[in-house]
């Protein structure tokens, strides 16, 4: 019970640090900018307002061009963005540029990266969510510095008063008399006990900042997943019962991405060997239902993507107790999928699939060191060892889940990054008229706008731009679509420190 009870806390601490995935607040996106194919890298600052470092990478041959990048927040009623940054050249590398953003305020941001060239010029959207997630401490050599500097301003403050009734009014050479000295220390104490008043209140006020900022660091809406049998099966209930999303202070209202309110993962804690990527139903506007697969009793963690009128995407973390497999499934959606195994441990990088096709996982024998761009390609063949030919899975050509082993990781990618293709679709089609709740999503409706395709599928290849922000062992899941039918490929990957 005290073990699952650590697990449950471990677990429940995950959603501290989250923002639109759990434990990879960095953005990546791989893309095209008009006619330039390029790779945006963008760092959290994980503070607010904070310094995002964003890298452009141009993937094709380098010719002289020049980036832009410019922060753009999700509110059409703030004012104007101001002009766009020119983003500097890398040295020793003429396909890489970089430059340093501020993020002002709490929210959507999406950050537009412009490329001028021989072809013209070239605009890309990479939506960013600037949360609040850390503090940060002060230095020690900077906290002693501002010490010292704070005890001399005070002992110089003191000086002045007291030279300034003790002598100011005396003519040159003369000696100030009792009366004056006695005077000058009656002034001194008295501005010394003014200046340690004003230093307490100070120090009070900046302690409520500090209180008020740590309160209003960045925790995804809090929700709940419990499971229940029926007639016709297992259901999995989530629920999200925050109070600020239940009481509709905060929160703009939810956008379908890739056709989904809800993308729902639930992988078996510890074991890892269940997975299911699930599309839940809405019942209402807090709760959502999907029928569930005959995965093995155990703890689930439970991770819920959604995307917000606003822009903002976010996933809710919860857990679930499966006490049996269900006994039959009719999947809530066509899109339902599901895997029961392992797959073939650390060395393998072949997985089988259920039609008979293989995924390949095609990574050098180099060691995958953290922060450092990952190959994460991967090669499908049919049985005969031809390139597959593969389809669009909800508008996309492959879905990726990974998972750190203890859950402090979890991230969704597509093959354009980690971005939500609906929060970036939500900057292209704001006007400076949808600024009443629900008036965009409206439009979004209006315009079947649930699910777009982005792009050809290549034949039996997929890629995925991503980093590992932790090292560790790691859980991926791939996902592609074949005659109709969602294969997933299962791999295991150990992340190094960074050297």
């Amino acid at each position: 019970m005290k073990r699952r009870l650590a697990r449950l806390f471990a677990l429940g601490a995950i959603a501290v640090v989250t923002s639109a995935h759990v434990g990879s607040p960095d953005t990546y996106f791989e893309g095209a900018a008009g006619p330039y194919p390029i790779r945006v890298i963008i760092r959290n600052p994980g503070v607010v307002p904070g310094l995002a470092q964003i890298t452009v990478r141009l993937l094709d041959p380098a010719t002289e061009r020049r980036v832009l990048v410019l922060p753009v927040y999700w509110d059409p009623r703030t004012a104007a963005p101001p002009p766009a940054d020119v983003a500097e050249r890398v040295p020793g590398d003429s396909t890489l540029y970089s430059a340093a953003l501020w993020l002002m305020r709490g929210g959507a941001y999406s950050v537009q990266v412009t490329v001028e060239g021989a072809s013209g010029t070239g605009t890309a959207l990479v939506p960013v969510m600037a949360v609040a997630t850390r503090r940060l401490a002060l230095q020690k050599p900077l906290g002693i510095g501002l010490l010292g500097l704070g005890a001399f301003l005070f002992i110089g403050a003191l000086t002045i008063v007291r030279a300034a009734v003790r002598e100011s009014e005396l003519a040159p050479g003369q000696q100030p008399d009792r009366r004056r000295s006695v005077r000058a220390w009656i002034a001194t104490t008295a501005s010394a006990i003014v200046l340690a008043l004003a230093l307490v209140g100070g120090r009070a006020w900046w302690n409520t900042v500090d209180a008020a900022y740590r309160s209003g660091l960045y925790q995804p809406l809090h929700a709940t997943a419990t499971v229940r049998a029926t007639a016709g099966g297992t259901v999995l209930h989530f629920a999200i019962d925050d109070t600020s999303w239940t009481n509709r202070r905060q929160w703009t209202p939810l956008i379908p991405d890739h056709g989904h309110l809800m993308h729902l993962f639930l992988v078996r804690n510890e074991q890892l060997d269940g997975f299911a990527h699930l599309h839940p139903l809405p019942r209402d506007s807090t709760t959502f239902e999907a029928n569930l697969p005959p995965l093995p009793a155990g703890t689930y963690r439970v991770y819920a993507d959604i995307v917000h009128e606003s822009g903002f995407a976010q996933t809710l973390v919860a857990t679930a107790e499966i006490g049996s497999p269900a006994p039959a499934w009719h999947p809530s959606d066509a899109d339902d999928a599901w895997l029961l195994g392992n797959g073939n441990g650390e060395t393998g990088n072949v997985a089988r699939l259920a039609d008979g096709s293989t995924m390949t996982w095609e990574r050098a024998d180099t060691p995958i060191v953290v922060d450092q761009a990952a190959p994460l390609r991967f090669a499908v063949r049919t049985a005969d060892g031809k390139p597959a030919a593969l389809e669009l899975y909800m508008g996309m050509a492959a879905h990726a889940m990974i998972t750190r082993d203890d859950g402090t990781v979890f991230v969704h990618l597509h093959p354009e990054g980690t971005i939500s293709v609906a929060a970036q679709e939500t900057f292209v089609l704001r006007q400076p008229g949808d600024t009443i709740r629900g008036a965009l999503r409206k439009r979004l409706a209006a315009m079947d706008m649930g699910r777009w395709d982005k792009g050809e599928v290549r034949p039996g290849a997929v890629s995925f731009p991503y980093a590992f922000p932790k090292p560790g062992r790691y859980r991926l899941w791939v996902q592609v679509k074949r005659n109709g039918r969602i294969l997933t490929g299962v791999f295991d990957a150990a992340v190094s420190p960074e050297r």
